[in-house]
């Protein structure tokens, strides 16, 4: 194993000189810094994590709890880019990530903060989980720093999909392609369902837009089965609704099944849209219109954040950090006013 006196040797230059180029100190010459850095690299130089560790009281390993209702894990699109991005995020800064194993703290009879405080973690990033389970609370107030994913408590940093604004841009991109009758089929009760029906609520009456009662329903995200049943009774209406938004690009693709088992066509004979701007929508036919989160900035983020909150914890401001999506037009919602 390469050391630092190896290095010392190699460079011309004492150890002490090595271990500051290292470490970032400023009072030594950024190229002889650069230089340093360089031969330590081609040397295969690799640092001692659990001295590191001992000299900053950090682990520079962070827990991420991922307990996705649904169990998709992490080929649920969504998450999975959100974690890719959180991980690279973090990584770039030295950090290492680990997934909080629940099965295990379940067997052994722990709590998820007794688990995180065991491993040592610096920080816990929090993507999906029961919210509101005793468990949970007791995680975001154990002193460690945390960010939460798309859910707000309070005292508790927070990075949120701009729910609000993207049901209000992906209405209103509908009713201006000359649609008045649009029915929603939400997700189960959560904060970011319920920003989204609120939305979509305000954002019709604004529009002028009656709702009936009858064209909104509830299907579980991801659930194709659940949407299929929904947009079957939708079917049967005797005023149907022109368009159907649905909870998730990947339930739309039950409402897709539904409509073309009942030999219509999209989008000349009904129009449908999604949420969430998954890659494999934009690979049918038609592409589905949906509103496309953006997941790179919402992964960077919660890792600035977190990272943030680990290292200045005194002048890092506890906050909701709103990232805006857009809509991605697709061929699905077709254009009335033609």
């Amino acid at each position: 194993m390469v050391s630092m006196k190896d290095i010392s040797i190699a460079c011309g230059v004492s150890v002490a000189t090595v271990s500051k180029a290292l470490n970032d100190h400023n009072d030594i010459g950024s190229e002889t810094k650069k230089y340093i850095k360089k031969v330590a690299d081609e040397m295969g130089y690799l640092p001692n994590s659990m001295a590191k560790a001992l000299k900053t009281n950090r682990t520079y390993n962070i827990g991420v709890l991922f307990a996705e209702e649904a169990y998709s894990g992490l080929t649920h699109d969504y998450y999975a880019f959100v974690l890719d991005s959180f991980k690279n995020t973090v990584e770039e800064r030295g950090y290492d990530i680990t997934f909080i194993n629940s099965a295990k703290a379940r067997s052994e009879r722990i709590s998820y903060l007794e688990h995180c405080r065991s491993r040592g973690f610096d920080g816990i990033a929090i993507v999906c989980a029961d919210f509101y389970s005793p468990e949970i609370m007791q995680l975001v107030r154990g002193n460690i720093p945390t960010v939460t994913l798309d859910h707000i408590f309070n005292n508790v940093s927070a990075v949120m999909s701009n729910n609000v604004q993207g049901m209000q841009d992906l209405l209103t991109y509908i009713y201006e392609k000359g649609h008045r009758r649009i029915a929603f089929i939400h997700g189960a009760d959560s904060a970011v369902t319920q920003s989204r029906l609120s939305s979509f609520y305000r954002t019709a009456a604004q529009l002028g837009l009656e709702i009936p009662d009858e064209y909104i329903s509830m299907a579980p995200y991801r659930d194709t089965t659940a949407t299929y049943k929904e947009t079957m009774r939708l079917l049967d209406l005797k005023e149907r609704p022109t368009c159907i938004i649905y909870p998730d690009d990947f339930a739309a693709f039950g409402g897709i099944n539904a409509i073309k088992e009942r030999g219509l066509q999209l989008p000349k004979d009904i129009s449908v849209a999604g949420y969430d701007g998954i890659r494999i929508a934009r690979h049918i036919e038609p592409t589905l219109t949906s509103l496309a989160q953006n997941t790179q900035k919402l992964g960077q983020k919660a890792g600035e954040k977190l990272i943030s909150l680990i290292e200045h914890p005194k002048t890092t401001l506890i906050e909701r950090i709103l990232v805006d999506g857009h809509v991605y037009e697709g061929n699905s919602v077709a254009d009335l006013n033609a």
